[in-house]
Formats: C-alpha cells, sequence, structure tokens
C-alpha cells in the first residue's frame, strides 16, 4: 500500500524478494496546468512490474476489506499510502500491517518529516519500520536505521537518498519478522514532535530570524513551497542563497556590493544568488538588481 515516489523503491525491492498479490495505491488524479487525471507513481510502477493494482476511493469504503481478506496476504507494507488504515485490515494479515515512516520515531510523526527535519536543522535522520497502528506513527517500532543530514543537503536530495534506505529496511523488517527475530518497542509518546503536511505559507520568510534559520527552510522547503518574500508588493521566492555571519542593516534590508545580493537577518545574512519574481522566469539574483535597480534603503517585505 502506497503513493508517492519514496514508495516506488519498496515495492520494486518487495517484487524483487517476495510474492507482491497486490498493490493498493491512491485514485488517479488531476494534476497540471491541463488537469489531466495522473496515476500515482506506485500505480505505474506496478503496472511495469505486471501487478494487479486496487484504487480504493477510500480505503475504509464497503469491500475495501473484502477485496484485501480474499488474497489472504502474509503481510501488508505500507509506505506513504496516505490514508488512515481501519483496525480490521490492520489485523489482517498474520505478519501485521508494516510501515516505513522516514524520521526516526517518535519524531516528526506526520505527512513531511523529511521536509521539516531538514527545515528545523536537524543533523541526524533516518528510516524506521512500526506496526501501523489507529493513531499517525504512533505503533510500535520494529527497525531504525539513521543517517546524518548534510549541511547543504535539500529535503529532495535527502528524499531520494532515504527511499532505497527505507526500501531494504522494509525487506528486512518482513524477513526478520518471518523468523521472529524482531521485537516490537513501544513509542515514547512524550518525546514525540509532528511533521505536519505542508502549506504554501510555511515558506513566507520573516527577516527577523536568523540567517540560518531561513537557509534551513529554503533546503526543507524544496521543491515545494520553497521560500519567498515580497518586493514592491510582488512575491519573489528565493531558490538558491547561502547564509553569512556578517550583519548588515535592519531585518529585510537590501543590499548590493559588487556582484553580490544580500539580506540583512534577525541575525547575519542571507546571500541571494537566484530568484523568481511571480509571473517571470527564474533568474540570477544580479540580473534581479540589475532590472529592479533597488533604491537604498529599500526592503524585502513579508507582504
Amino acid at each position: 500500500m502506497g503513493t508517492p515516489e519514496f514508495a516506488v523503491p519498496s515495492l520494486t525491492l518487495l517484487a524483487s524478494q517476495f510474492e507482491v498479490l497486490q498493490v493498493v495505491t491512491q485514485p488517479d488524479r488531476p494534476a497540471g496546468r491541463k488537469m489531466r487525471l495522473l496515476a500515482p507513481p506506485v500505480k505505474r510502477r506496478g503496472e511495469q512490474l505486471g501487478l494487479p493494482v486496487y484504487q480504493p476511493e477510500r480505503i475504509r469504503q464497503a469491500g475495501a476489506y473484502d477485496a484485501l481478506a480474499r488474497l489472504a496476504p502474509d503481510a501488508i507494507a505500507v509506505v506513504g499510502y496516505g490514508q488512515m488504515i481501519p483496525k480490521r485490515i490492520r489485523e489482517l494479515a498474520p505478519f501485521g500491517c508494516v510501515n516505513v515512516h522516514s524520521s526516526l520515531l517518535p519524531k516528526y510523526r506526520g505527512a513531511a518529516p523529511i521536509n521539516w527535519a531538514v527545515a528545523r536543522g536537524e543533523t541526524r535522520t533516518g528510516v524506521t519500520t512500526m506496526r501501523v497502528a489507529r493513531k499517525m506513527d504512533a505503533g510500535d517500532i520494529l527497525l531504525v536505521r539513521e543517517t546524518e543530514i548534510g549541511r547543504d543537503e535539500t529535503a529532495s536530495e535527502l528524499n531520494r537518498r532515504l527511499a532505497p534506505m527505507g526500501a531494504r529496511l522494509l525487506a528486512e523488517t518482513l524477513e526478520r519478522l518471518t523468523r521472529s527475530q524482531v521485537k516490537p518497542v513501544p513509542q515514547d509518546h512524550s518525546a514525540a514532535t509532528r511533521a505536519p503536511m505542508l502549506k504554501r505559507q510555511d515558506g513566507l520568510i520573516d527577516w527577523a530570524w536568523p540567517a540560518r534559520t531561513i537557509y534551513n527552510r529554503l533546503r526543507g522547503f524544496d521543491p515545494w513551497p520553497g521560500v519567498y518574500t515580497f518586493f514592491r508588493g510582488k512575491r519573489l521566492r528565493i531558490w538558491a542563497a547561502s547564509p553569512s555571519g556578517e550583519r548588515s542593516g535592519a531585518p529585510g534590508l537590501l543590499r548590493i556590493e559588487g556582484n553580490r545580493v544580500s539580506v540583512a537577518c534577525g541575525a547575519g545574512t542571507l546571500v541571494i544568488r537566484e530568484v523568481q519574481v511571480e509571473g517571470r522566469k527564474r533568474v540570477a539574483a544580479m540580473d534581479f538588481a540589475r532590472g529592479s535597480q533597488p533604491s537604498p534603503g529599500e526592503v524585502f517585505s513579508n507582504e
């Protein structure tokens, strides 16, 4: 059971090591400017592997349990499926319903653990396999693998690293469950933190924040929603930047010195390399500066 690109390595590896009876994924959804129906990545991979694909609108709907029960699965693997799984499906298979989550649980429970771990400046993360429970990402932990987060690594880059790591851990978990070599460990719920679904407004920059905080959010909210500010009433996305320890004025103050564009922050300065004004193309920061010719003392704002 899975939906996004992150789940594709898990499906691919499981199909090579186990008998996958069925792929369960979300329905095709409209996407793009023309709103054409787009199949989830897991569906596309399942069809490439010649596997049957089942796409109920809701996994709780009438008939979904019966459709899965007829398969008599030994285990149910879940990777980013996107819906809460009812108890009778969770208890359907003798080896249980096993989920891969891209964080070191109980930290970063929720829909966007990779993004928030990077955005909040974490230096380590990993993947966890766990029992699916009634509460989101709160089930007993089975196995864990850790990894460092690079100082400049983006959420997109980390996602690409964690997806195959999660696949390997899932396959190992299922194999060890069949040999009774995994002891579930309850989570410390008091230590849980949240990683909620991203919203566009999460990307709005507060220039009173330290430069490193803004930079971490730029890394964490890649590719969406990105980080953005406002200049002369228009939204301006910052695509590439780096923090500097120097301080040069009130938060939001825009400075152009030689070939460098920078913005003063609450602590330090953010050196801007690439930007995009709404409705225009992505350009180098110096090209933006030459075109807009900011006045002395002009600032980036929150609106």
